[in-house]
């Protein structure tokens, strides 16, 4: 476990990232991503997902949960959605040796319904292939939402109490986070947030009650280790009350 200095300042939790609809943040932003073409730009946030992946790990963080896709992004023109998923599949087949390399447990979140069969078999293929690693969990969310999430939370409840396996007055905090996308990984600690936007985009919203959150212009494309390690820095810097004085 990493810790940088001071209680309640460990990342016990580890971090959450929101990049930005490239399309829309490179059109609206100068700087080094900036006037890039859609997909160019999705090209270009890969190489930021690795750098944050490599630093993480190297600073001996557990998790780290990127919003890859959402579920309302199929919304998005089909040429992209498809040049999107033709990237997702390449990035599987060209990382997977550096995961192996790093020892990264790869771990999706989502609905497993809707997407493309080839993709699907890529990413259980890479599930399959790191489940053994112990160092840093990436968690990849893939067709999410936030609101999906805790609907199948509630549906899944729901058939419990229906089948007579779980009492109404028995449902508590517990039984809901074990009912989430994330059972068994812990809330974060951190969410960045990139390309000056300042809404969650429905990410995580029952995980993140009590998270920091850091903000920042940059653009996703242009983020990288040195980011990071500033908004590791400043999460070190805050006071964590969780509600008491």
């Amino acid at each position: 476990m990493a810790r940088y200095g001071g209680e309640g300042r460990d990342l016990r939790g580890g971090v959450g990232a929101v990049d930005a609809p490239r399309g829309r943040s490179q059109a609206a932003h100068p700087g080094p991503a900036g006037g890039l073409p859609r997909v160019a730009g999705h090209g270009e946030g890969v190489k930021s997902v690795r750098a944050v992946v490599r630093t993480a790990g190297e600073l001996g963080i557990q998790f780290l949960t990127l919003y890859a896709f959402s579920s309302e992004n199929w919304n998005r023109p089909h040429q992209e959605v498809s040049t999107l998923m033709a990237l997702l599949e390449r990035s599987i087949e060209r990382e997977l040796p550096e995961l192996m390399e790093r020892n990264v447990r790869f771990r999706v979140i989502g609905r497993a319904d809707g997407v493309p069969a080839r993709v699907g078999e890529r990413i259980q293929r890479l599930i399959e292939t790191t489940s053994r690693n112990t160092g840093l969990t990436l968690l990849m969310a893939f067709n999410y939402g936030g609101r999906d999430e805790l609907v199948d939370a509630v549906r899944a409840l729901a058939r419990e109490v229906l089948s007579g396996q779980l009492r109404p007055e028995d449902i508590d905090e517990v039984r809901v986070s074990r009912a989430l996308y994330t059972d068994g990984i812990p809330d974060p600690d951190l969410l960045i947030r990139t390309s000056g936007e300042l809404r969650l985009s429905n990410f995580l919203l029952w995980q993140v009650a009590y998270t920091e959150l850091w903000m920042t212009p940059t653009l996703w494309p242009d983020f990288g280790a040195r980011e990071f390690c500033l908004a590791i820095a400043d999460f070190q810097q805050r006071d964590r009350r969780f509600g008491k004085v």
